[in-house]
């Protein structure tokens, strides 16, 4: 069972406390609380596990400090949408809003490999308006001898540049638990001038003493990709393992599905579940078309297949688009045939842009259908 408490309940209240010695007084019941910081207000959630069923949601709401209380049937508790359960599906980070309602665009390096390249995409990320990126500093490889990123020492360097161009977020995949120690001490001594999120790459999807980690720390929001060739549902109870931590500031991101299938692309698209995400949990979705296809291959309309796969992820309502650009791609540590190039910047945008819009148009069309 769900129990939310009035917003800006004063947990050194008389109404907060009476509302817990009742609860803890439930024979067989464990109390788990969450609290979800919003724009405006503190919500403060309980979770109430155990032997449920005989519990009266009637005589729970009659506390003093309860807003509102629901049975929890679906297995996603924290992040996922549940009967009667109207809660927010988004949060705010440093000035940029993530819900299932917008759009941001994180495009950058997949892996950084110097100070001038960094500079040069961020001056690029800058001159189209935009405030965030990626900065790849740790990159698992499936060959041990292959660049593993240039870790701590690189981030000095690309936080600076960051608050000087305005970046405000940078998606940074992290691999270890001291990663985040690293990184917050690295922000700190450049003065916090951006911010975070911290990227759980395919890999380490299932890696549970990481999530445990990450989800212990409610500074950083986080993006967790889906995992290497496991199913939907086990990635979204990945994600649960950080809300259940205390950080439910998590985005899901599709990156295509590791399959014999999925030749020509590297990873089979599988953007058509970026609805169903949206449907079954409150998390915003990211799309990351250029893991997903692979390379910078162009159909004969002209068009690349990132610019396609990306299309059809905003189309069916993506939130987030995470791409590779690289100034010189043949020059990449990383992953230098997907990137795509700088001067095809401007054209990307503007693809998703009509991408977008085709997305509102779809939902205003569909809204006319329940309008009186």
């Amino acid at each position: 069972m769900l129990v939310i408490l009035h917003p800006n309940c004063d947990e050194s209240g008389a109404d907060f406390i009476a509302t817990q010695n009742y609860l803890q007084q439930l024979p067989g019941i464990e109390i788990r609380e969450h609290i979800v910081q919003g724009q405006q207000q503190k919500l403060t959630e309980l979770y109430l596990i155990g032997d449920t069923e005989k519990l009266s949601v009637e005589d729970i709401e009659s506390l003093p400090a309860v807003e509102r209380a629901f049975r929890i049937s679906q297995e996603y508790r924290i992040l996922g949408r549940h009967q009667d359960d109207d809660r927010s599906t988004g949060f705010e980070y440093n000035g940029v809003r993530f819900d299932q309602d917008n759009l941001n665009i994180f495009a950058g390096l997949c892996a950084v490999d110097n100070r001038k390249h960094v500079e040069i995409m961020m001056q690029a990320v800058q001159s189209h308006g935009l405030t965030c990126t990626r900065m790849g500093a740790y990159k698992p490889r499936t060959n041990p001898y292959s660049f593993q990123g240039h870790g701590a020492t690189c981030l000095p360097y690309v936080f600076e540049l960051a608050g000087r161009y305005g970046i405000k977020v940078i998606a940074m995949e992290i691999t270890h638990e001291a990663h985040i120690e690293e990184i917050e001490k690295s922000l700190e001594q450049a003065g916090q001038p951006t911010g975070v999120m911290l990227q759980i790459g395919t890999r380490n999807t299932q890696n549970f003493e990481l999530l445990k980690a990450i989800g212990r720390q409610k500074k950083h929001p986080v993006l967790l990709k889906r995992g290497f060739g496991i199913t939907l549902n086990e990635s979204l109870n990945a994600a649960e393992y950080l809300a259940s931590e205390g950080n439910s500031n998590v985005i899901f991101c599709l990156r295509g599905m590791k399959t014999s299938f999925s030749s020509p692309h590297r990873n089979l698209v599988d953007f058509a579940q970026v609805p169903v995400i949206k449907r079954l949990t409150r998390m915003p979705v990211c799309i990351d078309p250029s893991h997903s296809v692979g390379s910078r291959d162009v159909s004969p309309d002209g068009i690349p297949d990132v610019f396609h796969a990306t299309s059809q992820g905003i189309i069916a309502g993506a939130n987030m688009v995470l791409v590779d650009f690289h100034p010189a791609p043949k020059k990449a540590l990383v992953d230098g045939p997907q990137a795509l190039l700088l001067n095809e910047l401007e054209a990307f945008l503007e693809d998703a842009r009509i991408s977008r819009d085709a997305y509102e148009k779809r939902r205003a069309n569909i809204q006319k259908l329940n309008t009186p």
